[in-house]
């Protein structure tokens, strides 16, 4: 009788806390971490969003309240934190969409769409900072 031979199964490890820094994570596996981390993002400032719009339709005075504290330094980097959650979500929905199309789902593909990812949301992101700090 021929020698049965057992396939080595695949080796699934847990990881801890402790070592989720040293783990390498492909950078697919990275983007659809950050999609939900932007997610989250989004989700958690919608409140305070909505509270500064309906404060900003108040009145002039409360406009022009709101106008001048938007223009400090801390503001405008939280702005274009949350400013780059909603490009990063945007963009990395749109690949998750297509892979449930089945577009984009074998390992290169994967790889190249998600560095697409990240460089058209890095971009975008960018060029509203210079807009938004007055660059041009």
């Amino acid at each position: 009788m021929a020698e049965i031979r057992k396939k080595s199964r695949p080796e699934f490890r847990n990881i801890g806390i402790g070592q989720i820094l040293s783990y390498r994570l492909p950078l697919p596996g990275i983007v659809s971490i950050l999609h939900r981390i932007s997610g989250a993002l989004l989700f958690l400032s919608l409140p305070f969003s909505l509270y500064l719009f309906q404060q900003s339709l108040t009145s002039a005075q409360s406009f022009e309240a709101l106008k001048s504290f938007a223009s400090g330094a801390l503001v405008k980097l939280s702005l274009l934190l949350v400013i780059w959650a909603f490009v990063f979500h945007c963009f990395a929905g749109l690949r998750h969409l297509l892979m449930d199309l089945h577009y984009g789902v074998a390992k290169a593909s994967s790889k190249k769409t998600a560095a697409v990812v990240c460089a058209l949301s890095s971009i975008v992101t960018f060029a509203i900072a210079l807009k938004l700090f007055g660059i041009f």
